[in-house]
């Protein structure tokens, strides 16, 4: 495993992370079990980048991170996020705030959270300012030791880079389906010492390659429920694809991969391939898929070639099949 600086502070993270979404249960059945092994084989393969959020299960996720961590006695950076939970969409309250902050600390059982992320939260909130000011007081205050958001869209992202001036990081979608992101929020981030965190690196298990069209989901699978955006931003899912669209264009990716080398780590090796990122964050509902993933960060760099190939591979046959905010 590798590591990279993180953020203003240059905290040393692994630059495979582990994404918790999956552990509050919501859209797959992890038992507590197989959560604790997954949480396992992430510290055996030296991820100490954790992200999760209070919303994961109602909480379930950062209860189960929590429980772990106390355990293994180990050192992890703990990435949560707020704003999703009570607030959302137009309830949002210093008060209300703190208190989401509290309840995460007390399922993580930290005395401070490394990383408090809004989540997704409307962007006219954001702009409002507000929510900064309460997050810096809180930083101030000890409950929080940095703040930064996960967001939507790429202007949301310019917004944050250019107004909020103790910004600890960005967690956007990047992945070889969204590469919006390279027209200007990587290189302003690295600049800003602004960590990047990617999120749906293998577009919901498309670039996994294992995907048919006639796969099927379980109707508590977002990726059933909310293929079309039904439940919450369509982009959140297949990367705002269209299902059957992104099955296609995930077989036509065999033509720019060594066939020998397994679809999702190319994958993932395609976004650390750009420096300013600094954690892709994929998920893993077993403990195998752990081992998997953080096996990217030992892959050589693709060839400029094959970079520059899948750029124009998304400009003349992915972006225009994106649905959602972007």
């Amino acid at each position: 495993m590798h590591y990279r600086k993180f953020g203003p502070e240059r905290i040393n993270v692994s630059e495979v992370g582990l994404g918790c979404w999956q552990l509050g249960g919501d859209w797959t059945q992890v038992s507590d079990d197989q959560a604790n092994d997954i949480l396992k084989n992430a510290l055996e393969q030296g991820i100490t980048f954790f992200d999760t959020a209070d919303v994961y299960g109602g909480g379930r996720s950062e209860t189960l991170i929590g429980d772990f961590l106390k355990q293994h006695r180990t050192e992890v950076f703990v990435a949560t996020k707020a704003g999703r939970m009570s607030m959302f969409p137009d309830q949002y309250s210093r008060d209300g705030l703190r208190e989401c902050i509290e309840a995460s600390l007390r399922r993580l059982q930290r005395p401070a959270l490394d990383l408090l992320q809004l989540h997704c939260i409307p962007f006219e909130v954001m702009k409002q300012g507000d929510v900064w000011e309460w997050l810096e007081a809180f930083r101030e205050q000890g409950l929080i030791r940095q703040y930064g958001a996960s967001v939507e869209t790429m202007e949301e992202a310019e917004w944050c880079l250019d107004h909020v001036e103790r910004l600890a990081s960005l967690q956007i979608i990047f992945n070889i389906f969204r590469q919006k992101p390279l027209q200007s929020v990587l290189d302003k981030a690295a600049h800003q010492q602004v960590g990047i965190l990617a999120r749906l690196p293998l577009a919901s298990g498309l670039l996994s390659g294992k995907m048919k069209r006639e796969t099927k989901f379980d109707p508590t699978d977002h990726r059933h429920y909310n293929a079309d955006g039904a439940a919450f931003n369509v982009g959140e899912t297949f990367a705002g694809l269209p299902f059957e669209k992104g099955v296609e264009l995930a077989a036509a990716l065999d033509a720019y991969r060594e066939p020998t080398l397994p679809m999702a780590m190319w994958a993932l090796r395609w976004i650390l391939d750009h420096a300013a990122v600094s954690v892709v964050i994929p998920g893993a509902s077993r403990a195998k898929q752990v081992v998997s993933n953080a096996m990217a960060s030992s892959l050589l760099p693709l060839s400029d070639e094959t970079h520059r190939d899948l750029r124009a591979f998304y400009q003349d046959q992915v972006h225009e099949h994106i649905r959602g905010p972007y």
